[in-house]
């Protein structure tokens, strides 16, 4: 008996292993697809703008990085609280908590998307400011004037996704996306030759609305399967200790996330300061186009293991949060080779696509041998950084980010870059050495999470008022 005992052991680690394997397949595949068809969204608005000239394309891209750092970075940030609140309450049962939490979300990022409102108003004069040229900088604003209702569709949008992704229902998220890219284009040809410029910036949040209409709908009609009334769900029952709870987790989750995405703009911003700019430039905008399509890859992989990580927490079962998270990291690493080997691969052909100049091409090869290096840390860091987010902790994503990206990767960037003179690869080494830094802290960090504590954290996080409601009717 105790021999079959044995060699039934490894063959009930194997099976616990491929079950969250097929778990985190069927759960990051929808993701993917719905992240890379965000991404094509940006590359048919380049295109459109491309077509009405070169200052409208200079000023929408210049107005469109002015929209993420300001704006986008900021309302994703903070919306990312929800993966750790909604993921463990979601594995507690406590739907009432689900529930309020994505009504508080939508109203903080509503309140956010005033301020990112006024600076949007003055993008001109703040360009200016930093030496921008006036042309550029105030048709930016033109295109901001107009893209300024994708404040409001953007903060209804994010919380939707999240609040559907911690309940593993990716499935319709996947769906609306494509269908708004399917859209995208024929909004674009309609509004480009109707409104022209601010037509081109129109059609981002027209739409994005579309997908938030779908997905409201979708939401309505689940709850409604649900049973229960608006004031049974607790969706107006905000508490103080409720707001509490989810800002102590909005101000670490939106640095974590900000620090990162502000980065890679400052990386941009730096490159326009080597000596061959517009060379320099054109190499980095033709590489990011490779990572965003790797991004939209890594994310998923990201919001997988923090959802997993969560629900497993929020029911109490430590062992399976731990499986889930080295899973989600193995996951992650072997992405992150597959991902490197196919930018190195495709470095030959990939600047041919956006370039006919021989020097362009040829930089944009060789950068992409760094960057393939730089996704294959990139892919584990992403998944890293979901998990501490997972486990309610994401400061420890922001201790990491700080000292990664500003202490090491731009100092370091800067000094090869300019004072060693490597020029563009000055820089990618720098970040490489910066991420590689990051996510030896992230490893570290998670190597010292004792489960059993997290999990008995997330019932005081998550479960507490589940628990309440199940001793009420007892005594009821």
């Amino acid at each position: 008996m105790e021999e079959e005992n044995v060699h039934q052991m490894p063959d009930k680690h194997i099976r616990l292993i491929l079950s969250e394997l097929k778990v985190q397949q069927a759960f990051a595949f929808p993701l993917a697809a719905m992240n890379l068809t965000w991404f094509a969204k940006i590359s048919i608005t380049t295109a459109f703008l491309g077509r009405l000239g070169e200052l409208e394309l200079a000023s929408g891209a210049l107005g469109f990085m002015f929209a993420n750092v300001t704006g986008f970075s900021i309302l994703n940030g903070l919306c990312c609280a929800m993966e750790p609140i909604c993921g463990q309450a979601y594995g507690a049962k406590n739907f009432k908590l689900l529930h309020k939490t994505l009504v508080m979300m939508v109203s903080l990022l509503l309140i956010t998307s005033i301020f990112s409102c006024f600076l949007w108003l003055n993008v001109d004069k703040i360009l200016i400011y930093f030496g921008q040229q006036e042309d550029i900088s105030v048709e930016a604003k033109k295109y901001l004037f107009y893209l300024l209702p994708e404040l409001i569709v953007t903060s209804f949008l994010c919380p939707l996704k999240y609040y559907l992704s911690a309940q593993r229902i990716t499935v319709p998220i996947m769906f609306t996306s494509i269908l708004a890219v399917v859209l995208h284009v024929p909004v674009n040809i309609f509004l480009s030759k109707t409104r022209g410029f601010g037509g081109v910036s129109m059609a981002i949040w027209i739409t994005d609305l579309v997908v938030v209409v779908l997905l409201a709908v979708y939401v309505a009609v689940l709850e409604f399967r649900k049973g229960g009334t608006w004031k049974e769900g607790g969706w107006c029952e905000h508490s103080f200790k409720d707001w509490v709870r989810m800002l102590k987790l909005c101000g670490p989750c939106c640095l974590m996330t900000c620090l990162e995405w502000w980065c890679y703009e400052i990386l941009l911003l730096l490159t326009g300061k080597l000596p061959n700019a517009k060379q320099a430039v054109s190499i980095i905008a033709i590489v990011f186009n490779f990572d965003y399509l790797l991004y939209g890859v890594m994310l998923s992989l990201a919001t997988c293991a923090s959802v997993r990580v969560s629900n497993e927490l929020g029911a109490n079962q430590a062992g399976p949060a731990y499986r889930a998270a080295y899973i989600s990291l193995s996951l992650g690493s072997v992405a992150g080779l597959a991902g490197g080997l196919v930018m190195v691969l495709f470095r030959g052909m990939w600047g041919r696509l956006f370039s006919h100049d021989k020097a362009i091409v040829r930089g944009a090869g060789n950068a992409m041998l760094w960057m393939g290096l730089l996704e294959v840390v990139n892919f584990p860091l992403a998944v890293s950084g979901g998990i501490v987010r997972g486990t309610a902790r994401p400061w420890l994503g922001t201790y990491a980010n700080i000292a990664g990206f500003y202490l090491l990767a731009l100092p370091l960037g800067v000094v090869l870059a300019f004072r060693v003179h490597l020029g563009l690869p000055g820089l990618l080494i720098g970040f490489l050495a910066g991420v590689s830094g990051c996510l030896m802290l992230l490893l570290l960090f998670i190597s010292r999470i004792s489960w059993v504590e997290e999990a008995g954290k997330a019932q005081i996080l998550a479960a507490v008022e589940s628990v309440k409601d199940e001793e009420d009717i007892v005594k009821t």
